[in-house]
């Protein structure tokens, strides 16, 4: 990899182009919101980081298969222009949603591989990379993960500290993965397998203190805690999102880069338009109609994800099998039945937000 490369992945935080600005037409959003506004934040390893000023929905990506559970890739490309037709600024793949804890080594690189080659820098493209059962093994997946060509490489807040484990280990892990890791750009996912590890504002503060760190999922479903969060990271160059759909109007007033949620893998678009419209004073009245919309629907299509994911994007024609690794039984009559139901009010979502797709 040559340097102009290598510095060029880095700039995770400033990747708007043509292609995605004209997806402002294709959603009938306001241009004037996606405008490429960059603040120069700090170096990290003698390379600018740029945050973009405007808030992004970044997909937590399926995995498709097929009826031998060998991963679709062609329908991965599918499902990939899917969500870059509704609106999606940047990809989390071999990520909890792609079951990424029933791939193997190879699928997982591949996976990740397969997004960047689809995207073409278009959009910047992350991957959980903290794999293997000790600090120095999960420092070398992280290097393999990194010559995918993702932006940057996410670690797993639980790999690096046991359940009853104090804060202080956890950073001390970090540090020493850090020294094995050169100048990967990282990012944090407090995913909840194979238990939550809430990041804490100590864990926070440290995070930004070694300028490795430009991306943050949150899970911690708590508005004070995420508000608390948000302060210690303003001005730096990481990048916050959160993972609770009900949070999602507030999270993006108070200033999280966007919004990274299983909901997402439903309906795209209406993410998109929060992350566009949350802090828009004239939209007011529509977001928090959305979010009320979003909110009654999320306990119905988290039963049986992400089969319940897959189902309903059939329905909307992308070519994914309702097939999981993770999963090894059907939705349930009534779980298809609410669905199908949340299927039908998507025109009426659309048409009250002026929102019209070609897909």
């Amino acid at each position: 990899m040559n340097k102009s490369d290598y510095n060029s992945r880095r700039n995770f935080l400033g990747k708007v182009t043509l292609s995605s600005l004209s997806l402002t037409a294709l959603l009938g959003l306001d241009e004037s919101l996606f405008a490429a506004t960059r603040l120069t934040k700090e170096n990290t390893a003698n390379t600018k980081l740029m945050k973009n000023a405007e808030q992004k929905f970044v997909p937590v990506m399926l995995t498709p298969f097929d009826s031998d559970l060998k991963i679709d890739f062609e329908a991965l490309s599918k499902l990939t222009d899917f969500y870059l037709a509704c609106g999606a600024k940047g990809f989390f793949a071999n990520c909890l949603s792609s079951e990424m804890y029933h791939l193997d080594s190879e699928e997982r690189l591949a996976l990740a591989s397969h997004v960047v080659k689809q995207v073409k820098g278009k959009m910047p493209v992350v991957a959980t990379g903290s794999f293997g059962e000790t600090i120095e093994e999960r420092a070398e997946f992280t290097k393999k993960m990194y010559d995918t060509g993702v932006d940057a490489v996410i670690l797993i807040t639980s790999h690096f500290a046991a359940k009853d484990e104090d804060d202080n280990v956890l950073i001390s892990n970090l540090q020493e993965f850090l020294s094995l890791t050169g100048d990967i750009p990282l990012g944090t996912y407090e995913c909840p397998t194979p238990y939550k590890r809430i990041v804490s504002p100590e864990v926070m503060r440290f995070m930004i203190s070694s300028k490795r760190f430009i991306y943050h999922k949150d899970t911690s479903l708590d508005l004070d805690k995420i508000k608390a969060k948000l302060e210690i990271a303003k001005g730096s160059p990481l990048e916050f999102y959160d993972a609770h759909t009900p949070n999602t109007m507030e999270s993006l007033q108070l200033g999280a880069q966007g919004m990274s949620c299983i909901a997402g893998n439903l309906y795209p678009e209406l993410f998109s338009w929060m992350c566009a419209n949350a802090t828009n004073p004239a939209k007011q009245a529509d977001v928090n109609w959305l979010q009320s919309e979003l909110t009654r629907a999320d306990a119905i299509i988290s039963q049986g994800y992400p089969t319940s994911a897959k189902y309903f994007l059939q329905k909307r024609g992308v070519p994914i099998a309702p097939i999981c690794r993770s999963r090894n039984t059907p939705l349930t009559e009534a779980q298809t039945q609410a669905l199908d139901e949340i299927y039908e009010l998507l025109p009426q979502w659309h048409a009250r937000l002026d929102i019209k797709l070609g897909y």
